[in-house]
């Protein structure tokens, strides 16, 4: 080297030794001057790589490019001219070293090649180079050195040596730093890149490299999201790499690649057995064997395989950053070790000490901006995982055929896009500790052996040994969390029920039994809970032991092990920051490998789901097909799936063009198989169909989307508003929609529960009939809806004068009314078609069909008679489609009684779960679970039923936090805090008290009284450990009780709230409540707060240590909290706003896909799969487009927040070396090492108050519905009436009116009467009387604007609710059951004995059905006793009014004739049982009350005539004519 040089290439006296270093001139020529060039050299070949990959147009040559172009070309210069100077030199015979001529030549080659680069990535659109910019940055450190050398030497020579060197030098330092400058502007956008409409792209395309190193370009959303709440509008567009589109495209294209594969392997393994069977003809048997054998080493295709290759190498660079990270996190402790050594060195020369702090401050730093890269990439994966597999998952489930798609519930499949998707989100953010944890662990270890030697195992056995405690603890937890999971969901259900079923239970005054039924549930999931609490303390106590432990055990076993052995500062607290490294790893290792596991069974089940058979999508041919026809099908066979029984066969089938063709048949006999055969749905197992032209299909349970009315019949096509009404016209759903709220921009919920049955198979109908397709397949569309809109729709739509004429219709019906208006009837028999033709030739045959019409048709006098009616019932028209409870359903004369009947066996709910009408008018009203309030005149339309839930938007309130505080208890609140000021005391006395120990002089080679300073250590560090699990537990009591408090109240309120509170709030909305508000309280604040309280005080520690140990520390404090203080506030404002849209923006993506899965059918008939999948994708991205800000706001936090960390590790080194000379080496180990230890608290702290602000809201929502007004008290102490009251059963009407809510018009008005004791009552009236509003009156469901109601002269408004309402019986209109035991839903507060409730069973009619049971009374009645008919449930409701039996009954009749029977039985028990009583009865149906002593009738609230029947007859008024309607007069 020397002769290379000419001179000493390193001199430890010039450099090291001494106050002013300095390096030798040869050490500054060659390694100084090469750094660069060999760090853009080796970097050269991966760039191009790179750079060749990427298209993004390219600049058009700046100002900017050409400075740049121009300074490397002087550099350039600069460096030759150098070169030329050493020949010139040669020439002039003074012969400089080689150096001289080696140097500028690489030096002038290296910038060549920068300028060069600078223009290719112009070529390339390369805005702003990362690479180059740290290729300036390093030619610039690596030039300071000689500079201050330069400057050095020239003023102790007083003169310059070589003058031209001297000059080109600083030419060439100051062109480096402009060309560093330079290089950190961005270049103006690539031109002919692709043009970019979007209203807002993402910052982070055209930000420079060092903008995305630290995450500046998020700044602006960050401040945004400070100044106001973010909106749907301020989030970014996802980068383009990021999209559905793209992303599921490269992973289907790869999964179809990997199928391939796997179909040529099987291709091949069939062609040598084809082959081999050929030539060994003899020996069967064998041969048979090899081939199943054969068949068993087909691989599946690995859909983990498809994802490797689409997401593997992005993922990779990722790892790439997180080894470097790993490496990185090692070099501080042995900075700490030699400033340690420093420190103690008291002749060390100062700069030694700064240049330590420097490194360290420089160390922190690179792996503060490396770690958040690796994250960034991980979580970049993770959020293209998710939508790549939804996305491949969505795509499937449109072409999947229906017998694997009943393999799996809707529930199942839409779990694999949200649970198990989810999963592979989560795991891919740990995926690299698979091979970085053992890595972390092997370095940290061997650090250890070299500063402790062997007994580091005894610490190493302490972790080893803690970790199958932390696994038995997560394991058990789990377990909890299931057994709580389970008392959750039943609670909830419960809940449901009976938010379901309030009004019910008010009526009867049941509400303190079901409430004691969710308390007990409480109490149950309570006691869990405090459960998993302990094992949670437990948890913490050994994760916040465990590196004391170690280290206790370490310390102990060295010193105890040889006498020689000296703790000193260095080896103390640089073991200790590896204990800390340590600590990380071998906690997640365990977690890694079980999220592993978990992941693995996702992968199978999804692997599996897109495995599944497609259908096939060439089974029906749609191009050639005989002249004149549009349908064709030839002696084919279909089934359901490949391996069941067909269930059409042999058939044949020619429809000619613009027929209309109606299938028949008996229910199950294959006619709606027939219809799905012809969309292509059923595996066809032999022949040939045909279909031509465009189909448009109407199936037998309406499909409607969660979207407006009139989207559901636009159905994706272009709107024309003059087809459109004429459609709406044709299909009768003109009346609909003046009922409904928003007319045709109704929002109809999730599979139409807000439309009756026939309203849903009009919609249907309708789009089918927008849609203007060649061919109409119509499965049953008439059953739904009522008789005479059956009639309309045939001849306004299907029938020959209909609005489809001319096109080619299959309608399968079960109406028999309109066959003969029909061109081909089709009769089905068990999958075989019996016979076609038309009705006339049908008859003559006389064959099946016409026995099937013999049986059935009733004289054709019937039809005529409904032809004459229909002009009456177009009044009703409107009413009697909305299910508002018409009350003049018995104008149909008892002969169609028997039609009704036949229609009703005809279609006894059929395999393909079609609806019979009956159950049909029973379904619409579970929808309307409203009271029969008159429709409220539409004067205003934005004045809305439901009112908008408000969401929280901006900071939460202190008030909030005091609510909590609260409910946990102030006095338990305080003694918490004390806790962990005493734990963190604990924590500061043992490490202090270590850093004495390090100090304590050494004596021949040992120290003294060892045993003492390992005993004090060790009761200082267990005494911390205590207190942890003491405090972690009070603190998890606390939140129990918080939750019990809190949730009680709730119940509480919720049970006195008036019934108008439900009649105006969702009960979703109240469940929400109930369901993820309380979760939240049990299980999310509490360990929040913990984690909160725990960083908090141990970044509170680390200040007052380093503090303590270095004074001048306060200083720089106050800028660092500021700083911090406004970094916590811009990025906790943002990320809970970011973190709402996220939630908000996730449901649309699973309803959509539950949606689709139910409506496939129909999707596929009309060919709208492209566009769904659009929908689902633009959904999908509409979520990312919030979760990616979400991401970046965690690195953006996290690079501040650790520079702040970073700023105290500099600060607490600096302070340490600037008083170096008054301070010893254990109180710097001390406070350097805390330092070390602040960035992850100071992180976490930030995370955890922006967590507990989102949370806390909880709170707020739970106190708000704690709090809402309740009704009368349930009991009055000293107003309670007599025992037997009421003894006589008079009812008394004073001056009384009633309005359902504040700010409504009165219901009833002035009304006065009096009902003498038992009396029988018939109330009627046409809709909107304020019939029902009668009965709510009496059990003051509706509390009186006026006037006031008395029975037996006791005045009900004195009295308790419940005195009142137990004492009155009454049987509602809806049969309301709960889930349970029958029993319960007769007696819930058992108060009857057995006999009794046997005996009201009996005269309910029950007695033959319960007797017959099993279970006898414990029968267990499901949901809503859907597992009991509508006229049981009708039977149970008389049970009970016969159980309580009391002297005034009010009998609300069901509005749709639930069945005649069921109301003949309850009409006739009423009549036998409650003779003595006063009975009033809400009539309906005129015929069950004309026996009645007097009949009230109302109108428009107020009395219009009250009398016996025979006398109304007589005075030929309202009830007269309503009587002739019926031809009751």
């Amino acid at each position: 080297m020397e002769v290379f040089c000419g001179s000493r290439f390193w001199d430890s006296n010039l450099s090291i030794h001494t106050d002013n270093p300095d390096l030798t001139p040869c050490f500054q020529n060659t390694i100084l001057a090469w750094i660069p060039s060999i760090y853009l050299w080796t970097a050269l070949p991966f760039y191009l790589l790179y750079l060749k990959h990427s298209k993004r147009g390219y600049i058009v040559l700046s100002v900017l490019s050409r400075f740049k172009t121009l300074f490397g070309v002087l550099l350039w210069c600069v460096s030759w001219a150098d070169l030329f100077y050493s020949f010139h030199e040669l020439l002039q015979s003074r012969t400089p070293p080689p150096v001289y001529f080696v140097t500028p030549l690489i030096v002038g080659i290296t910038m060549l090649l920068a300028t060069l680069l600078i223009q290719y990535e112009r070529l390339r659109g390369v805005q702003s180079s990362g690479v180059l910019i740290i290729f300036w940055f390093l030619s610039v450190l690596c030039a300071v050195g000689p500079l201050r050398s330069k400057i050095m030497t020239t003023t102790a020579q007083g003169h310059v040596n070589e003058r031209f060197r001297f000059a080109t030098f600083y030419i060439y330092f100051a062109l480096i730093i402009i060309e560093l400058i330079l290089s950190c502007f961005k270049e103006k956008p690539p031109f002919f890149s692709p043009v970019n409409t979007d209203p807002n792209p993402s910052p982070e395309l055209t930000s420079g490299f060092l903008s995305r190193l630290t995450f500046w370009w998020f700044t602006s959303m960050a401040i945004l999201g400070y100044k106001r709440p973010l909106e749907d509008k301020d989030l970014w567009s996802l980068n383009e790499e990021d999209t559905s589109k793209s992303i599921v495209q490269q992973l289907s294209k790869e999964w179809d690649k990997e199928k391939a594969e796997c179909k040529q392997k099987e291709d091949v393994t069939y062609r040598k057995k084809s082959n081999h069977m050929l030539n060994h003809v003899g020996d069967g048997p064998d041969e048979a064997e090899v081939l199943i054998r054969d068949k068993k080493h087909n691989r599946k295709p690995s859909f983990l395989k498809a994802l490797l290759r689409t997401f593997g190498p992005y993922f990779l660079i990722g790892s790439f950053f997180k080894l470097i990270q790993d490496l990185l996190s090692f070099v501080n402790p042995q900075l700490l070790s030699v400033l340690i050594s420093f420190i103690k060195n008291k002749d060390a020369p100062a700069w030694w000490g700064f240049l330590i702090a420097a490194l360290m401050f420089t160390c922190a730093v690179l792996q503060t901006l490396i770690l958040h890269q690796h994250f960034q990439y991980c979580f970049v994966t993770g959020l293209r995982l998710r939508t790549g597999i939804t996305g491949v998952i969505y795509r499937k489930s449109l072409v999947i055929t229906n017998s694997a798609k009943r393999s799996s519930t809707v529930g199942e499949i839409v779990n694999l896009m949200s649970v198990d998707a989810q999963r592979f989100m989560d795991l891919v953010t740990f995926l690299n500790m698979l091979w970085s944890a053992p890595l972390q662990i092997f370095l940290a270890l061997y650090f250890l052996w070299q500063a402790l030697g062997p007994s580091v195992l005894a610490g190493v056995a302490v972790m080893v040994l803690l970790i199958p405690l932390n696994s038995a603890i997560a394991i058990k937890t789990r377990a909890f969390q299931v057994e709580q999971m389970r008392y959750k969901d039943s609670r909830i259900k419960l809940m449901n029920e009976i938010l379901g079923g309030i009004k019910v239970l008010k009526l009867y005054a049941w509400e303190p039994s079901f409430s004691e039924k969710v308390l007990e549930i409480r109490r149950n999931e309570l006691r869990v809970l405090k459960k998993s609490a302990y094992l949670n303390s437990l948890s913490t106590f050994a994760w916040i032991s465990a590196p004391f432990l170690v280290a206790l055990t370490t310390f102990a076993v060295y010193v105890s092990v040889d006498e020689n052995n000296i703790l000193d500062a260095e080896k103390a607290f640089v073991s200790l920051s590896l204990f800390n490294i340590l600590k990380f790893p071998l906690n997640m290792l365990p977690q890694v490998i079980s999220n592993i596991a978990q992941t693995s069974v996702s992968l199978k089940r999804i692997q599996q789901f897109l495995s599944h058979d497609e259908l096939d999508p060439n089974c029906v041919e749609t191009k050639v097909i005989a002249p004149g026809y549009t349908i064709c099908v030839k002696n084919a066979t279909f089934s359901w799936g490949k391996d069941l029984k067909p269930s059409l066969k042999d058939i044949n089938l020619l429809v000619p063009s613009g027929a209309l063709v109606a299938v028949v048949g008996h229910v199950g006999c294959g006619k709606s198989s027939l219809v799905s055969a012809l969309l292509g749905e059923m595996e066809k197992l032999e022949g040939e169909v045909a279909v031509k032209g465009s189909v448009a299909y109407v199936p037998q349970q309406a499909w409607i989307q969660n979207a407006t009315l009139k989207d559901n019949i636009l159905f994706g096509q272009a709107p024309n508003e003059q087809k459109y009404q004429n459609v709406l016209e044709a299909c009768a759903l003109k009346t609909d929609l003046e009922v409904l709220p928003g007319g045709d921009q109704t929002e109809i919920g999730e599979k139409g529960i807000n439309l009756s049955g026939g309203q849903r198979q009009r919609v249907s109908l309708a789009r089918a009939v927008f849609s203007n397709s060649d061919i109409y397949l119509l499965d049953d569309p008439l059953s739904a809806v009522d008789s005479h809109v059956a009639k309309h729709i045939f001849d306004k739509v299907i029938g020959p004068d209909g609005v489809l004429k001319g096109k080619t219709r299959i309608l399968v019906t079960h109406g028999i009314g309109f066959l003969p208006q029909v061109d081909h009837i089709i009769v089905l028999v068990d999958g075989k078609i019996s016979e076609m033709g038309s009705y006339q030739d049908l008859l003559k045959q006389n064959k099946a069909f016409a026995e099937f019409l013999r049986n059935y048709a009733l004289d054709e006098g019937i039809e005529e008679d409904e032809l004459t009616m229909v002009e009456e019932e177009e009044v009703l028209l409107a009413e009697d489609t909305l299910s508002i409870h018409t009350d003049l359903a018995d104008n149909e004369p008892v002969t169609n009684e028997a039609r009704k009947q036949f229609l009703r066996q005809l279609s006894v709910i059929s395999s393909e779960g079609g609806e019979c009408p009956n159950k049909m008018s029973t379904k619409r009203r579970v929808c309307e679970k409203k009271p029969a309030e008159p429709p409220l005149p539409r004067k205003n339309p934005n004045e809305k039923l439901i009112q908008a839930e408000t969401t929280e938007t901006g900071t939460v309130k202190l008030t909030v936090f005091w609510q909590y505080v609260k409910a946990v208890s102030p006095v338990i609140s305080l003694a918490i805090c004390f806790l962990y000021c005493c734990q963190n005391a604990a924590s500061i006395g043992a490490n202090v008290w270590l850093s004495d120990w390090t100090n304590e002089p050494v004596i021949n080679g040992t120290q003294h009284n060892t045993s003492m300073r390992i005993g004090v250590y060790a009761a200082l560090g267990l005494l911390q450990g205590l207190i942890v699990l003491v405090s972690s537990f009070t603190l998890a009591m606390g939140g129990i009780n918080a939750a019990r408090t809190l949730h009680t109240a709730l119940l509480e309120n919720k049970l006195h709230t008036p019934q108008s509170f439900y009649d105006t709030t969702p009960t979703g909305r109240i469940i929400n409540r109930f369901s993820k508000d309380i979760y939240v309280i049990d299980e999310v604040i509490p360990p929040t707060i913990l984690m909160f309280l725990g960083t908090f005080f141990t970044s509170l520690s680390t200040m007052i240590v380093i503090i303590a140990s270095t004074p001048l520390f306060a200083v720089v404090i106050v800028p660092l909290a500021i700083l911090y203080f406004f970094v916590q506030r811009f990025y906790v404002a943002t990320s809970r706003q970011l973190k709402r849209l996220e939630s908000v923006s996730r449901s649309p993506i699973y309803s959509h896909f539950s949606e689709t899965i139910s409506g496939a059918s129909v999707i596929r008939a009309y060919r709208r799969q492209k566009s769904f999948v659009d929908i689902s994708d633009l959904k999908v991205d509409e979520n990312q487009k919030s979760y990616y800000p979400g991401i970046v706001s965690n690195r953006w936090l996290g690079i501040r927040v650790e520079f702040v960390g970073n700023c105290i590790v500099l600060f607490a080194a600096l302070f340490a070396v600037i008083g170096k000379n008054s301070l010893n080496a254990g109180l710097v180990g001390l406070s350097v090492s805390y330092a070390l230890q602040v960035t992850l608290s100071l992180n976490w702290m930030v995370r955890m108050t922006s967590d507990l602000e989102t949370n806390i809201v909880a709170v707020e929502r739970i106190k708000e519905y704690s709090e809402t007004e309740t009704e009368a008290p349930w009991i009055i102490e000293d107003k309670s009436p007599p025992e037997d009251w009421p003894s006589k059963g008079e009812l008394e009407f004073v001056n009384y009116s009633v309005r359902y809510r504040k700010g409504l018009d009165l219901v009833l008005k002035d009304l006065n009467l009096q009902v003498h004791g038992g009396e029988k009552i018939g109330i009627v009236g046409r809709t909107g009387a304020g019939k029902s509003s009668m009965t709510l009156c009496l059990f003051r469901i509706l509390e009186a604007a006026k006037g006031e109601i008395k029975i037996d002269g006791v005045r009900i408004s004195e009295i308790g609710l419940h005195d009142l309402r137990s004492r009155l019986t009454i049987i509602p209109q809806d049969p309301v059951l709960f889930s349970g035991t029958l029993r319960m839903n007769l007696d819930p507060f058992n108060k009857y004995s057995d006999e009794e409730i046997w005996k009201a069973l009996e005269l309910s009619h029950l007695k033959r059905f319960v007797s017959s049971q099993p279970s006898m009374l414990e029968y267990e009645c499901s949901e809503g006793g859907e597992n009991l008919s509508v006229g049981q449930r009708q039977l149970v409701c008389l049970a009970r009014a016969l159980l309580r039996k009391t002297r005034i009954l009010i009998l609300d009749e069901a509005t749709a004739a639930i069945d005649l029977e069921t109301d003949d039985l309850i009409q006739m028990t009423i009549r036998t049982q409650f003779e003595d009583c006063t009975v009033l009865t809400i009539a309906h149906r005129l015929n069950t009350i004309m026996d009645y002593t007097r009949i009230l009738v109302l109108d428009n609230g107020t009395i219009a005539e009250f009398d016996t029947p025979a006398n109304l007859i007589a005075s030929k008024g309202i009830f007269y004519s309503m009587a002739k309607d019926a031809g009751l007069a």
